[in-house]
């Protein structure tokens, strides 16, 4: 399975995902280009920013389906 079916399948189970787990669980370094190509496949990805310890990086969660 490619990268971005793993991403895929992981956001359609329902589970967000960051891209410190995008490398740690499928070895994906460009996660932000994944999620790219995963909308323009009509998916709608919802990117909510995360801020802790004075870090910040984006949590990404599918919330829906629609060709465009």
């Amino acid at each position: 399975m490619s990268q971005i079916d793993s991403i895929r399948a992981h956001l359609l189970r329902g589970k967000p995902i960051t891209p410190i787990q995008a490398l740690n669980l499928f070895g994906c370094f460009r996660l932000a280009a994944v999620i790219f190509n995963i909308r323009e496949e009509g998916y709608t990805v919802e990117t909510q920013m995360v801020h802790r310890g004075g870090k910040k990086w984006a949590s990404y969660t599918l919330t829906g389906y629609g060709k465009r």
